[in-house]
């Protein structure tokens, strides 16, 4: 198979794109312009092999999407703005990768019919106080990222229905490990810990998520592109739960550090308590997640204390005056 990842440089995307290559020797055309969180970096131990190539642009231009898309069979969609504190700072650029984009790359599809699948989130359903939502819960997102990637859903399932794009969308849980940037909790306090700065907790750090090793989802989106049923939606969750302030605990012990770290600040606005994915849908299609959260915390731990070249020219740019923006205070 030939498959355009838009988005491939980023944290997940480069995980899929590795597993394609390596794993199952599928040709992997890359289109990713490069914002502060997509890194060619993260692909740097794939870049000599065959059957990969890059090209830096953006998924709402039609003509680049329509020169790389030439002779592949399939499109999936990682291209997004992902991180909802952006989201409520900079609503714009969200609205237009989400909705523009997701356009463009439907037009493309519908013209050349080939498969596409849209890696969407949990957030998309908004909160829920027990049990866990399945593909068939109404959408209720209630930030500005997840807002415009259900209006993305929406336009994706459009398109099955109104022009019988062959579409499918995956809905992955909290999403963690290796090459992911450092502005989402797990790497964030990971790094803070390890260089001894504070570890900001929203509100009381009781906000429940489910937690999804970056590989597994990976895997997961490959058995929805390779065996989901046109129009059908896949929730793909992690095994384990956990509030946000036992994770940053976790974090304290493996890095050695002392329970002092930890700074309560101010919640985000309009943060959700609790999400849960059903995933018995994906599982009816052969997949199982492999790693539980202890051991998947364990190795993102490893990693990042094992890997500075990918994180130290982060976290000494721009990264540091988003970081002082955010939570008052600067890196050490």
């Amino acid at each position: 198979m030939r498959i355009l990842v838009c988005g491939g440089a980023g944290f997940i995307g480069s995980n899929f794109v590795r597993q394609r290559l390596v794993e199952l020797g599928d040709e992997v055309v890359v289109l990713d312009k490069l914002t502060y969180a997509g890194r060619e970096e993260s692909l740097r131990d794939v870049g000599g092999l065959g059957g990969y190539s890059f090209v830096h642009g953006a998924i709402e231009d039609p003509q680049v999407v329509a020169g790389v898309l030439e002779g592949c069979d399939a499109i999936v969609n990682f291209a997004a703005e992902t991180h909802v504190d952006r989201s409520i700072a900079e609503p714009d650029a969200f609205v237009r990768t989400h909705a523009i984009g997701t356009y463009v790359l439907l037009e493309a599809a519908r013209r050349l019919d080939v498969r596409y699948v849209q890696v969407s989130t949990d957030e998309v359903y908004g909160s829920i106080e027990e049990g866990s939502f399945t593909e068939t819960s109404p959408l209720a997102p209630s930030s500005p990222y997840s807002a415009t990637k259900a209006g993305a859903d929406l336009l994706v399932a459009s398109y099955r229905h109104t022009f019988g794009t062959e579409t499918l969308i995956c809905r992955g849980s909290n999403n963690y490990g290796p090459y992911q940037y450092p502005e989402k909790l797990i790497p964030l306090m990971v790094l803070n810990a390890l260089h001894g700065d504070p570890l900001p907790v929203y509100g009381d750090g009781m906000q429940v998520r489910n937690w999804i090793f970056v590989e597994d989802f990976a895997r997961g989106i490959g058995f929805v592109l390779d065996n989901g049923v046109p129009g059908e939606v896949y929730n793909v969750g992690g095994p384990d739960e956990c509030p946000n302030l036992e994770v940053v605990q976790r974090i304290v012990a493996l890095t050695g550090g002392g329970e002092e770290l930890i700074e309560y600040v101010n919640d985000r606005p309009g943060h959700d308590r609790r999400y849960s994915l059903s995933s018995d849908k994906v599982r009816a299609l052969g997949w199982e997640p492999r790693v539980r959260f202890a051991e998947g915390l364990e190795r993102t731990v490893a990693w990042y204390r094992d890997n500075a070249w990918w994180w130290e020219p982060i976290r000494s740019g721009d990264y540091r005056a988003y970081y002082e923006r955010q939570y008052g205070r600067a890196l050490g």
